[in-house]
């Protein structure tokens, strides 16, 4: 179950996507990274590994929500901006735009796929 969290300033979108998924607050992602502005692929990719989601390699390329897996990172190409946002069991959690049940407005949309690791 994913909690909400609206990016606390417009550079945080990576930190609260990394705070929902994680169960945390952005301001311990932001400790955890020491990064309070936008954050890079790597960071993302450090950060889910190392609490325990795995997150793909593979940048895939994406037109409408039915080609989503069930978890995932994306990547939004939005009027403003490139963005960080979350898709999970068929809603999306928008650090800025709020909980949709479709994407942003984007003109390229990508996804990585996560897992949460289970616990034994």
């Amino acid at each position: 179950m994913i909690e909400y969290i609206h990016e606390p300033t417009d550079l945080q979108c990576g930190q609260a996507v990394l705070a929902m998924v994680l169960g945390k607050t952005v301001e311990e992602i932001v400790t955890f990274l020491q990064n309070d502005r936008e954050t890079t692929l790597a960071e993302m990719k450090r950060t889910f590994r190392e609490h325990g989601v795995h997150i793909s390699d593979e940048r895939i390329a994406v037109q409408k929500k039915e080609q989503l897996p069930p978890l995932c990172l994306l990547s939004l190409e939005t009027p403003r901006c490139w963005h960080w946002s979350l898709y999970a069991d068929g809603t999306f959690y928008d650090p800025e735009h709020g909980v949709m049940s479709d994407f942003p407005s984007a003109n390229r949309k990508y996804y990585w796929k996560l897992e949460k690791q289970s616990v034994l």
